[in-house]
């Protein structure tokens, strides 16, 4: 049997550029950064901007999440509301969550850890294994709407979210579901998180002349990344599944290709970015030449960039 084709069928965004789709649409075509001069609680981690979200959740959803899991409801919230998705018991079973974050609940481990080491205090917050767990973001947008398909949780660092998108379209392709939720969350603005990054050496200081600009890939003036929190979630559905129900079809994803260089830690080996290229490409079918854009992963350091 061939393959199933996919479509998006919605998209939900919460990022420092907005906590929205349109309010972060509206500010790309603006051209705006949303990386700032970072306050000083975060400062004090020797890091000098991040790229922030105005965020402030419910006291019941600060009380039971870390901030990594509200981002991700959020986003989610608003991609299945943009798809218009009927969610019931007759097909609860075939709609999934394919998710991707690199640290998980940082926010709430950190906590944990100022209490025990620094007040020396033992008794723990009765949630924070859940709270913090690496999987608890993908986790609570499959509880919050009762979705009890494939399920997968995915942290390959920067590729975490790309590679959920990229394996919830194979297991849509492959008969396993008829929609899954996916994307992915980040929420490591935290002293210790910063504090470890800038030991790493690859934090940009911040622009003396403007703070937003501090982050300059493809750039010979480039100094380093800016971390950053937020999420993005897409509702992922068969073609087929979609049109029968009338949905608005955005884009259909037709190839992902993935790939480890085995070499390094931190620095990429080009080798392997080209054999996942090319494997993205033959499943697709499509020459070199059909790409009309490349989304680059600007890191902004001179391995990453070239």
């Amino acid at each position: 049997m061939a393959a199933r084709r996919v479509a998006v069928t919605g998209a939900g965004v919460i990022s420092a550029l907005g906590a929205s789709l349109e309010a972060f649409h509206r500010s790309l075509a603006a051209g705006r950064s949303g990386i700032r001069a970072l306050p000083p609680e975060l400062a004090e981690s020797g890091a000098q901007v991040g790229a922030l979200v105005d965020w402030k959740s419910s006291e019941r959803e600060a009380a039971n999440l870390d901030r990594v899991s509200q981002f991700a409801l959020a986003a989610a919230a608003e991609a299945l509301a943009a798809s218009g998705l009927p969610i019931s018991d007759t097909n609860r079973d075939r709609i999934g969550v394919s998710w991707g974050t690199g640290m998980g609940g940082a926010n709430t481990l950190e906590a944990g850890y100022r209490q025990v080491y620094g007040a020396r205090e033992w008794r723990m917050r009765p949630l924070t294994v859940v709270m913090s767990m690496n999987n608890a973001a993908g986790s609570n947008v499959a509880l919050r709407h009762g979705l009890r398909g494939p399920f997968a949780n995915y942290s390959t660092a920067c590729s975490s979210s790309a590679m959920a998108l990229g394996e919830a379209m194979r297991t849509i392709a492959a008969g396993r579901a008829d929609a899954i939720i996916a994307g992915g969350a980040e929420a490591l603005l935290t002293p210790g998180v910063l504090a470890a990054w800038q030991a790493l050496r690859t934090l940009a200081p911040a622009d003396a002349a403007d703070p937003a600009a501090s982050c300059k890939p493809f750039d010979k003036r480039r100094a380093g990344l800016v971390l950053g929190e937020g999420a993005a979630a897409f509702v992922l559905e068969d073609e087929a599944h979609a049109r029968a129900r009338g949905a608005r079809i955005h884009a259909l994803l037709t190839g992902y290709g993935n790939s480890c260089d085995a070499a390094h830690m931190s620095r990429p080996e080009r080798e392997g970015q080209v054999r996942a290229m090319r494997e993205a490409l033959s499943e697709a079918r499509l020459s070199p030449a059909d790409v009309g854009y490349i989304n680059a992963h600007g890191t902004s350091t001179p391995q990453g960039d070239i």
